[in-house]
């Protein structure tokens, strides 16, 4: 897209708004790169006994926030550093890594959705104050849309349905594969990881629509 083209569709965009004809089907998009949630017990045995953790800025999800602090990734093959926290403790650790980040690792994680960690690869995690080898909780997070359950209504979609979505622009196109999680307290953000955004020329400006509702359910 050349600055012209680009400087139209930003014209066409603001038009649409101020005229409230701004397409109530879009969804705004969250970029999501590696990063862990830990539980207590293991925030205490990597930063200390009784560990908080410090708030970076909040998140688009009500109550989520990114944390200060980081922890180092190790497996068989290699480590990655400086991976970032996300708050609050839950009650299990879970790492999400990218699929090209296994190969630095020297693991194979499945791609699953937040909380499906049943079966997943472990993986070692070493902070300031010590180590944790998880047995399971590494994954690729599976790509998901958050919504509340009024969004879902509008929409035309229920928690746990897939869909596909569509992505406008010059690298653009169709994603399948698509969770509908919705709650009664979530924002209606899709997440896409970094590898997925960057395939698509996607960033935290862009939009999507769900293109397809019957793909079925979980």
């Amino acid at each position: 897209m050349d600055n012209q083209e680009a400087v139209l569709k930003l014209l066409e965009a603001v038009q649409a708004m101020s005229s409230g004809k701004e397409d109530k089907n879009l969804i705004p998009v969250g970029v999501s790169n590696r990063h862990v949630h830990l539980s207590q017990t293991d925030m205490d045995a990597l930063f200390g006994q009784g560990y908080q953790l410090t708030k970076l800025k909040d998140l688009s999800q009500p109550g989520q926030y990114a944390c200060k602090e980081t922890v180092t990734l190790c497996g068989p093959k290699g480590a990655i550093e400086k991976v970032r926290i996300l708050g609050p403790a839950r009650s299990k650790t879970q790492v999400e890594v990218l699929a090209s980040d296994g190969f630095k690792l020297g693991v194979a994680p499945q791609i699953r959705l937040s909380g499906d960690l049943q079966n997943t690869d472990g993986i070692t995690l070493v902070g300031p104050k010590g180590s944790v080898q998880i047995n399971e909780g590494l994954i690729v997070a599976q790509r998901h849309i958050h919504m509340s359950c009024q969004d879902a209504q509008n929409l035309g979609v229920q928690d746990g349905q897939i869909v596909s979505i569509e992505i406008e622009g010059l690298r653009g196109g169709t994603y399948d594969n698509v969770a509908i999680r919705a709650t009664d307290n979530s924002s209606l953000e899709c997440h896409l990881d970094t590898e997925e955004a960057n395939s698509m020329g996607i960033n935290s400006l862009s939009k999507v629509k769900i293109k397809n509702k019957n793909l079925g359910g979980m």
